[in-house]
């Protein structure tokens, strides 16, 4: 530990953050050694991070989050998906997270922190609390053949069975994420899945059906991903869609391939985006709530400043976004843009 004290000063010399990194890989190192708990680690996460830390392991019940002070604070909220995170299994669902926003990607310090915390924590709960038995989502091949349409029928039952799945009893959602491989969640009750045992980002979410009826909440899963957004000011929406929310909307999909042209409304929108950063956020907020009061309430604006911003907007895409069949028309043309994307 001394040797490693000297390295990171010297190195802090040269360069801060190898030095850093070096005083977290000993910290965490020091830990393990110690045999410290689930709390101590995440403690010991946005101790050095600077920031609040969360552990959120679903399949274990367990939810730790503690303030950079030390002291722990749990609550029920889900992470923020644009939260720098990790996993505690090679491609599996994130569970540590650091409460940092406005920042794209994870410093340096940042990315060594959620590593070495990690792989502790994944330690000490296949210690004390065993390890968390195969799920669906952890064997592509077999959820790949539970979910093709084109598949046998006992094939599919074959592959159900193997990944826990009763295909007499139980039902299940297709999960569709952008970058990511199909999953499956079996239901359980009547409720929707909570945030934080979704894929982290942009997720098209099946209905809950049958197992042997899986291949078309896929299909609608994959559906519902293509109306999904990135909740930023440039591409504002929500992260998650769930295909059942969709109703007549989704026979836009089948008009409006992706990557093709952009129809005629969705190029004024384009247009207007150019002219103004607050124009698609604004935008968004009149077509998707229930009055223009909560719509500046949504952006942040007085109503006088809202009204201001319509009137400008109305100018440049050449019809009326307050009236009730503009808002129809606004909705829509927000709708096809996420369509027409490649």
């Amino acid at each position: 530990m001394v040797r490693m004290k000297e390295l990171a000063g010297r190195l802090t010399a040269v360069d801060p953050d190898a030095g850093a990194t070096v005083r977290v890989i000993a910290y965490f190192d020091a830990l393990g050694e110690s045999r410290a708990g689930l709390e101590a680690l995440v403690r010991g996460a946005a101790v050095l991070a600077g920031c609040p830390a969360r552990l959120v392991d679903v399949e274990r019940r367990v939810r730790i989050r503690v303030e950079p002070d030390g002291r722990r604070r749990d609550d029920e909220l889900a992470p923020d998906p644009a939260w720098p995170s990790a996993a505690l299994v090679p491609d599996g669902v994130p569970a540590l997270w650091l409460e940092r926003t406005g920042t794209a990607e994870p410093s340096v310090v940042d990315a060594v922190i959620l590593e070495r915390a990690a792989g502790a924590l994944r330690l000490v709960l296949d210690r004390t609390r065993g390890r968390v038995p195969l799920s669906p989502a952890d064997d592509p091949a077999l959820v790949e053949t539970v979910l093709d349409p084109a598949a046998g029928e006992r094939a599919r039952l074959h592959a159900a069975r193997r990944l826990g799945l009763d295909a007499t009893g139980t039902r299940a959602r297709a999960l569709a994420s952008l970058g990511g491989r199909p999953r499956i969640m079996a239901v359980h009750g009547d409720g929707r899945p909570d945030e934080a045992e979704l894929p982290a980002g942009r997720v098209g979410v099946g209905p809950a059906v049958p197992v042997l009826l899986l291949p078309g909440s896929w299909e609608a899963a994959r559906t519902a991903l293509r109306f999904t957004s990135e909740g930023t000011a440039r591409d504002p929406g929500e992260r998650v869609v769930h295909a059942e929310d969709l109703g007549g909307l989704a026979l836009l999909a089948e008009l409006i391939a992706p990557g093709s042209e952009p129809p005629p409304d969705v190029r004024d929108l384009e247009r207007a985006a150019a002219d103004a950063p607050w124009m698609l956020a604004t935008l968004h907020a009149v077509a998707a709530t229930a009055s223009l009061r909560a719509a500046a309430t949504e952006v942040n604006v007085h109503h006088s400043t809202l009204q201001d911003r319509l009137a400008h907007a109305e100018t440049l895409l050449g019809w009326p976004v307050r009236t009730p069949r503009g808002r129809l028309r606004l909705h829509l043309a927000l709708s096809m843009r996420h369509l027409a994307r490649g």
